[in-house]
């Protein structure tokens, strides 16, 4: 059988580098990575060839590549969007555009199909308030579409522009029998937490910089109050959902947007965990105003009814053994600290 080729845009990540290591060791796979930055050294052996450098100026390359799956992960991130809105529009909805024309103009041509995988995020909903956001409780795709932020508009309209490209371009609909084609899916994130990874700053990365603070024994002031709650997932959990979602078969799948959901806790509830895990630990609730209104319009919890009934998710980690299996136990070697547990 031979190998399948696999683009990774976003290489250098934390969905990025797990995604690579998870590839890797299965075995059938020719992975082609392409990031901004050099490759690790933990991953750089694993692809067979990075290409380094801005990705919206490479597009025009990849139409030399006969990709079969194409895992999206390139992005301007919530935080820093807010900042660079031009920058961000370009990278996430100009970035994400040409690859889509390009994987669909491949699948035409060649009348073979091309999965393309992209990682949405709950910054594709918008709460006008807290009050909103606590009462609606557990949401669907399909409320409060309405993102606050430069990130969550982009993450928002490349699912739209997604669902053009697989389903409408060249108006595609209207052949009964159409042709092997893009075959776009896309699933909406939680705040997704690795053990390997250090947090790159995100808006929801509040949680694992409390920890990683607390295992060094440095103080830590958490940028949103201590009741904000939003949904978590361990990064394991990320990659079996876009493997899972690569592989359910396309007549299994009555949509292309699917949420996925773990665990919700409050950063109260993170701060306990930590003091738990590390004695000493010291841990304040200094919310910024701007990064707690970005938190505050993205749901405290999905329903992700859909990814469960049509291709069968279902997370590895809930809460404890999120913390007591995966997490705690990676950061305590990465800062050689002791286990240290407090009774409450």
């Amino acid at each position: 059988m031979s190998e399948k080729a696999v683009l990774i845009t976003g290489a250098c990540g934390e969905i990025g580098q797990a995604l690579i290591q998870n590839l890797s060791a299965r075995g059938g796979y020719r992975i082609v990575t392409a990031d901004l930055a050099p490759l690790p050294e933990a991953i750089k052996s694993l692809p067979a060839e990075h290409l380094q450098g801005d990705l919206v100026n490479r597009i025009k390359q990849f139409y030399d590549y006969d990709f079969d799956i194409i895992y999206h992960l390139a992005a301007s991130l919530s935080s820093k969007a807010e900042v660079a809105t031009e920058e961000a529009h370009r990278i996430n909805v100009e970035g994400t555009m040409q690859l889509l024309m390009m994987a669909a103009y491949r699948s035409e041509k060649y009348k073979k199909e091309v999965k393309f995988l992209f990682p949405s995020s709950i910054a594709a909903y918008g709460f006008p308030n807290a009050e909103a956001k606590r009462a609606a409780g557990v949401v669907t795709e399909d409320e409060y579409n309405t993102p606050h932020t430069m990130y969550g508009c982009n993450k928002l309209y490349c699912e739209k522009l997604g669902m053009y490209y697989s389903r409408y371009f060249g108006q595609r609909h209207l052949d009964p029998t159409p042709p092997t084609m893009l075959d776009f899916r896309a699933i909406r994130f939680p705040g997704l937490i690795s053990a390997f990874t250090l947090p790159s700053g995100g808006t929801s990365d509040y949680g694992p910089e409390m920890l990683h603070a607390a295992a060094q024994g440095r103080p830590y002031a958490c940028f949103v109050s201590e009741d904000t709650k939003i949904s978590f997932m361990a990064m394991p959990d990320a990659i079996k959902s876009l493997i899972m979602l690569t592989e359910a078969p396309r007549q299994n799948l009555s949509h292309v947007v699917y949420n996925i959901a773990a665990f919700s806790l409050t950063a109260g509830e993170f701060r306990k965990r930590a003091l738990s895990a590390f004695h000493g630990a010291q841990i304040t609730f200094e919310p910024n105003p701007r990064r707690q209104g970005i938190v505050d319009s993205w749901p405290e919890d999905v329903d992700d009814t859909l990814a469960r009934q049509e291709w069968g998710w279902k997370p590895d980690y809930d809460a404890d053994r999120f913390f007591d299996e995966y997490f705690l136990p990676e950061i305590k070697k990465r800062y050689k600290r002791p286990s240290l547990r407090t009774k409450e």
